[in-house]
């Protein structure tokens, strides 16, 4: 757990828990009811209305990869570190300290770690991970 912690910190990625398909549906809605009522401007007034009501609802709802993984329960943590042993499981090291600095140097296992994860979290409903500018909604939650 904690070299998927320190990957996470690495990658500067963070989870958004339940709210973030409210937002969007919300911004979602006022789009439609804006352009309905008031056609193409109407558009632009909705949208901005959703945008910032959207905004203000998940305000505070995004935690970091780290702190979601302390968070889970122990057989959901144990779920995970077995599928990143068996990701590096020809790796030889001496430590936690050691397999951290491995892991941040290799591209590749950075990958595969991150694919993992990625899988773990769509499969969880009502997530979205977000990744600087991007966000992916899940299927699933933390």
């Amino acid at each position: 757990m904690k070299l998927l912690s320190s990957l996470w910190e690495f990658k500067e990625v963070k989870v958004a828990v339940k709210h973030a398909v409210q937002g969007a549906l919300v911004t979602a809605t006022m789009t439609i009811v804006g352009g309905l009522v008031g056609g193409p401007p109407g558009l632009l007034v909705g949208s901005a209305i959703g945008g910032f009501l959207g905004t203000w609802m998940t305000w505070g709802q995004f935690k970091p990869v780290p702190q979601i993984l302390m968070e889970l329960p122990p057989a959901e943590q144990e779920k995970l570190c077995k599928q990143a042993m068996d990701i590096l499981r020809h790796v030889k090291v001496k430590d936690v300290v050691q397999l951290i600095k491995l892991v941040r140097g290799s591209e590749d296992l950075q990958e595969k770690l991150w694919a993992m994860f990625m899988d773990y979290i769509t499969k969880e409903p009502e997530d979205t991970v977000q990744c600087g500018d991007e966000a992916r909604a899940g299927s699933g939650s933390t």
